[in-house]
Order: C-alpha cells, then structure tokens, then sequence
C-alpha cells in the first residue's frame, strides 16, 4: 500500500523523540551557558560547532553505507539519526552535571 512507509514506525519516532527532547534540553543548557546564567567550559561554542560537524559526516556516512547494504528506508533513517542522537545524549548528561 504505502512503500516507504516503515513497518514499525513507532521505534523511529521514539529514537526520534527521544533525540529532539534531548536536543531542546542541549539547547537550554547551552544558552544558560553562554549568557552567564550557569558555568561552562571555556570552548562549549567551538565545540559545539566541531561535533555539529562531525556528525553531520558520520550520519552520511552511515546512511549511505545502509543503502550500499541494501537495508530498508526504516534502518537507513535510523542509521542517520543515530549518531546525532549519541551525541544529544552525550551532551544532556554532560552539560547537565552539577559542578
């Protein structure tokens, strides 16, 4: 009926979700950081940039190397959010750390 539907959509909008909250709270933490509301490391703009970056080229990487494999629209879309969502998470537990 639908061919570029996923056969099991809830898994990648809760992969989703789980990233764009994570992202928002990312978000809040840093502008805190930048205005001076709560304490930051000295480089967290540059870094941010730099991992935007990299990941970006993992997320290609990965979705390209799922379609080489032949893999389903589903898993290529997971593979590309996957690495943003590593870093979401990385950045939420690490900015989020009461120092």
């Amino acid at each position: 009926m639908f061919p570029m539907m996923p056969k099991n959509p809830v898994r990648l909008w809760t992969q989703f979700a789980r990233m764009a909250v994570e992202a928002q709270m990312v978000i809040g933490l840093r502008t805190a950081g930048m205005m001076g509301i709560m304490a930051q490391a000295p480089g967290e703009p540059f870094v941010m940039v730099a991992e935007k970056q990299a990941a970006a080229t993992e997320s290609l990487f990965a979705i390209a190397q799922a379609a080489a494999r032949g893999h389903s629209a589903e898993r290529m879309m997971a593979a590309a959010l996957r690495p943003y969502g590593k870093r979401t998470r990385a950045n939420s537990r690490r900015l989020g750390r009461v120092r």
